[in-house]
């Protein structure tokens, strides 16, 4: 490829960026007493909300019924043709339906407006045209207006279907931010991959997974290198009688230590004399994302994890890695 051709290329993409964004600026102007309705409504209610919608616009439904649902608000995507061949059946009398159309006049949903609601159901119409008929048979209208979209034959849903995506945004973080939505909230509902992990995974589940090295202070150097190499960690907890945490001995005190010492008197230097005084340590309980930056703030790879001031193990960095935490 050529650097004109490759030139060309990135002209066209940056046109069609420019070209949403100008176009979706108008967007906050939309946001009226009726978007305020809408939020209260769904707050209120004791169903779901019901998202439904053809072609692009469904598509769109559906990963806002999946934002809704990741942030405590019960959803459920019910497909336009679908709906009037049967589907109907899944909207309950306490739910509240959204209608996503940008021209709010396709044949599919000039049929199911009406049927919807003739069950009472609270219809929102999330639509591009507010003079369409979705728009007239609504109870709420959320306008997703948008003057051309970024295809240039102002043909292919572009900017219109990033301003549905938009809209339901402000609807889904609207709804959090009213109900206090917490971190601890949002683990509940994502339990698995990294994004879970961060949210409730703690170092006393980690570390357990882990061999524990310690040694005494009285411990010899060569017991020392054999813990350290034995558990595998890269270092070793100095530790009392009561497995309280005196100090740490890492692969790295063990070089500067060996650079200084007198081989004649190898078989005399004990933990004590080379460990690390000032242990960073972490209580259990503590989020393995804090342990994290932690390690990261501090340019280490080894914590002390401790419970109620016991030695309870070791959190490695690798560790983080391995479980997706950094």
């Amino acid at each position: 490829m050529t650097s004109e051709h490759a030139n060309i290329i990135k002209n066209y993409a940056i046109e069609a960026i420019s070209s949403e964004l100008n176009s979706l600026q108008v967007l906050p102007s939309y946001i009226n007493e009726e978007f305020a309705e809408v939020v209260q409504t769904i707050l209120n209610s004791s169903g779901r909300v019901v998202i439904t919608g053809i072609g692009k616009s469904a598509i769109i439904a559906q990963k806002i019924v999946a934002t809704l649902n990741s942030t405590g608000q019960p959803a459920i995507f019910m497909h336009a043709a679908d709906a009037i061949h049967g589907d109907l059946g899944i909207i309950q009398q306490s739910d509240l339906v959204i209608a996503i159309s940008k021209s709010g006049n396709t044949p599919e949903i000039k049929v199911l407006a009406p049927l919807l609601r003739q069950y009472g159901q609270k219809l929102v119409a999330m639509v591009g045209n507010v003079d369409s008929e979705l728009a007239k048979m609504a109870d709420f209208v959320l306008n997703t207006t948008v003057d051309k979209e970024a295809c240039p034959n102002n043909l292919a849903p572009t900017t219109s279907t990033t301003a549905q995506l938009l809209m339901g945004d402000a609807l889904a973080v609207s709804l959090l931010k009213m109900r206090d939505f917490t971190g601890a909230d949002f683990s509940k509902y994502h339990p698995g991959g990294s994004l879970g992990k961060r949210l409730y995974l703690r170092c006393e589940e980690i570390a357990s997974g882990n061999e524990k090295p310690s040694v005494k202070l009285g411990s010899t150097l060569k017991e020392v290198i054999h813990e350290i190499s034995e558990k595998r960690l890269g270092a070793t907890a100095v530790v009392d009688d009561a497995q309280r945490v005196l100090g740490v001995v890492t692969d790295g005190d063990l070089r500067r230590a060996w650079s200084k010492i007198d081989a004649q008197n190898i078989d005399t230097i004990t933990a004590g004399q080379i460990m690390g005084k000032l242990p960073v340590t972490l209580e259990a309980t503590t989020l393995a994302a804090d342990a994290a930056k932690l390690m990261t703030d501090k340019k280490i790879t080894q914590l002390l994890i401790v419970k109620e001031g016991i030695y309870f193990g070791m959190l490695h960095l690798h560790d983080l890695n391995r479980e997706g935490i950094l």
